[in-house]
């Protein structure tokens, strides 16, 4: 894997590693594109600590903002979710075929046991 897709996936599991950034995301998916005030309703921190969060999510590519009118809605950019979902898929895909040759090894060498 190449320097520049670490980093990208680095970005993400950062911007998700907190737990009032992982709620925001979450609250993007079960209740789609919001202002940051309709965010901060159900968040037990500050509109400010709000825009700063997604700050950081804008910078992972997780969360992308659109103006309409005066109102600026964020919404969740999926494709950088899915990046994420394929990188731990190919790790427990990697941890699965691992797994396997050792069950195989001792399946095949009986002083193994």
């Amino acid at each position: 894997m190449s320097n520049v897709i670490d980093q990208t996936i680095a970005d993400v599991f950062f911007a998700l590693g907190d737990g009032n950034r992982l709620a925001l995301v979450q609250q993007l998916v079960t209740e789609g594109a919001q202002s940051a005030t309709g965010l901060s309703r159900n968040a037990h921190i500050t509109r400010q600590a709000i825009f700063k969060h997604l700050q950081v999510l804008e910078g992972a590519r997780l969360v992308v903002h659109e103006r309409r009118g005066r109102e600026v809605l964020y919404a969740l950019n999926p494709q950088r979710l899915d990046q994420a979902n394929a990188f731990l898929s190919g790790i427990s895909a990697g941890w699965d075929r691992a797994i396997g040759r050792l069950q195989d090894m001792v399946q095949t060498d009986p002083s193994a046991h």
